[in-house]
């Protein structure tokens, strides 16, 4: 990250002022400073940037239209300044709604995915009063991972390299990793995993990551690692599969949360479950009206071999259910229908258990990660049944797409105390301040904010 934040305000640092719309006369800078603005008609507007001159010309500070609560972003808007202030040693002056949301737009603002040569902002450094850095960098690098992760095309994050990801983080926290990979899967009973990614070069697997006291109470994350989605014998057009790198987001998701939980050190046991495989197409492929097994038992008509992330995920989340975890969450970009509900910005969840519900939602609206509960309607349960099957994998009808996969799921989840769904996007398809166009993290700030209230 070219942004760095310091915990104490060094003597040659130059003030960043934090001007609120239509009050400059109420912002504390001079009265030169005033007319400089008014001379270039800097009004204060959320996200201006107005450099400020010193007597012998050189720079002495800058104005910043401070972070007004406008949408669901706004507290992130300081990231902007990472691209725009010259280098060299800063601090903000004026009040902040959220110094801890303003520190970490910074930093996110700040990040750039250079593995294939894109060039790095120029560093700087920034003394935010009242926030501790150690506690905003461990954030900003976990959502930094998840956007490395889901910004890596395929060719070089398959399988294998995100199981490379995972053991990598894992010793980085001194955390356990077991693989269960190839025809193995077939012999442990996860039928549905192998199926899926069975055609591919590189062999299907369950990544398995545990960490903490044994215990404390059991907090496990499941994570659709679909590194890329031909949509199978179903093929997907070529514009449709553009993104298909980003299919694995649900992985990136969990991994940059579950570090989030493990740098923080809270006392949980975490497990961390992640299907990874590619839905290729070879002469093994499975097909549509194949009926899989499940690792649950319930038997699964394809309806569609495009619908395969909740395939992979029903046989992890049953997995995950035999330990009745207190806490289930699985995250994975699942549907478009989701995206038609709420665009690439909301996240969607679902979720039967009101308190938990109440929880992500309030946690989402404090830190700046939009979220909104979708609803699990069991009236369109039935869009799921199967004349040969005990179910199918897609819905009938082509309506409720998100809720009709989500329905499924919930079939694979009967033990675990709480379990939400969350169906994300992943992707940012147009720059924010705090976000380039590319993989993003969306709710693990939220569910941290969640996770660290229970158990921190």
């Amino acid at each position: 990250m070219p942004v760095t934040l310091t915990s104490k305000r060094s003597r040659t640092s130059l003030p960043i002022h934090l001007v609120r719309e239509g009050r400059l006369d109420e912002s504390g800078i001079d009265g030169r400073a005033v007319a400089w603005a008014r001379a270039n008609a800097f009004s204060g507007k959320e996200g201006t940037f107005l450099p400020l001159p010193g007597d012998d010309g050189a720079l002495a500070g800058a104005l910043f239209g401070a972070p007004v609560g406008g949408d669901g972003f706004s507290d992130l808007a300081t990231g902007r300044l990472a691209r725009v202030l010259p280098e060299g040693d800063w601090h903000l002056e004026g009040a902040l709604d959220n110094a801890e949301l303003a520190a970490l737009g910074l930093v996110l603002g700040g990040y750039a995915f250079t593995r294939y040569g894109k060039k790095s902002s120029r560093p700087l450094s920034v003394h935010v009063p009242g926030v501790n850095p150690a506690t905003v960098h461990a954030q900003a690098e976990a959502i930094a991972l998840t956007r490395d992760l889901i910004n890596t095309p395929a060719a070089d994050m398959g399988p294998e390299a995100l199981e490379t990801a995972a053991r990598t983080l894992a010793r980085q926290h001194r955390a356990k990793v077991a693989v269960t990979k190839g025809d193995a899967l077939l012999r442990r009973n996860f039928p549905m995993i192998h199926a899926v990614g069975r055609a591919a070069a590189q062999a299907p697997r369950l990544i398995d990551m545990s960490w903490g006291a044994r215990n404390d109470p059991k907090v496990t994350l499941v994570g659709k690692g679909v590194c890329f989605d031909t949509g199978g014998l179903d093929i997907k057009p070529s514009s449709g599969m553009l993104l298909m790198k980003k299919d694995m987001g649900g992985a990136a998701n969990v991994l940059g949360l579950a570090a989030m939980i493990m740098s923080a050190g809270l006392k949980v046991r975490l497990r961390v479950l992640i299907p990874a495989v590619e839905n290729s197409i070879s002469a093994n492929a499975f097909r549509p009206g194949d009926v899989l097994q499940s690792r649950k038992g319930p038997t699964v008509e394809i309806g569609n071999t495009d619908a395969e992330g909740r395939l992979v995920l029903a046989d992890a989340l049953a997995l995950a259910d035999e330990e009745a975890p207190e806490l289930l969450i699985d995250m994975a970009t699942l549907t478009g229908a989701a995206r038609v509900a709420l665009g690439p910005e909301v996240a969607p969840f679902f979720t039967g258990d009101v308190h938990l519900a109440e929880e992500i939602a309030a946690a989402g609206q404090r830190l700046a990660d939009p979220v909104w509960q979708m609803p699990l309607w069991s009236g369109y349960d039935r869009m799921l049944d199967s004349k040969v099957a005990d179910c199918s994998n897609v819905g009938s009808g082509g309506l409720a797409g998100s809720i009709t996969a989500a329905l499924f799921l919930k079939r694979f989840v009967e033990d675990a105390r709480s379990w939400a769904h969350f169906d994300i996007y992943g992707w940012c398809p147009s720059e924010r301040p705090h976000c380039p166009v590319g993989g993003e993290a969306q709710a693990i700030r939220a569910l941290f904010g969640v996770i660290q209230a229970r158990y921190g």
